[in-house]
């Protein structure tokens, strides 16, 4: 099975858009990782999105000061599951969902709670090379 996930640790945090109920968290870009069946490298990405949030509530809009900024990784959650440091693509979930970001350089988290959330990956993944296992 081939699968691909966002990498948080490293990805660019460039704004964070409030909008009524609606928070749309912009990385530009965003580091993606894929992974083949059956190969022991994988590949890494970039492409630029949003994860929007809908229903959603802004824990400390202080933390917005400290934008654009570099994720220094940090967990997202859609009902029972949590996801650390990576996001799974693509994402779409509806239920508790939630995200806890630290930013690189602020003390203070990025933090989200909604009903629904979701991935909107623009364009199309540009290659930055193979990951050779160690």
């Amino acid at each position: 099975m081939d699968s691909t996930s966002i990498d948080l640790v490293g990805s660019k945090i460039s704004q964070v858009k409030v909008e009524g109920d609606t928070i749309a968290i912009r990385f530009e870009p965003a580091y993606l990782i894929k992974t083949m069946t059956g190969s022991v490298e994988r590949t890494c990405w970039w492409q630029n999105g949003w994860l929007v949030f809908e229903g959603a509530e802004l824990e400390n809009s202080t933390v917005l000061d400290a934008l654009p900024a570099e994720c220094a990784g940090g967990d997202v959650g859609e009902n029972i599951y949590t996801y650390r440091d990576m996001l799974p693509v693509p994402l779409e979930s509806r239920g508790q969902t939630h995200c806890e970001l630290k930013l690189v350089g602020s003390e203070h988290l990025l933090k989200v709670k909604a009903v629904v959330m979701r991935l909107d990956l623009e364009d199309v993944a540009r290659y930055i090379g193979h990951i050779h296992p160690e």
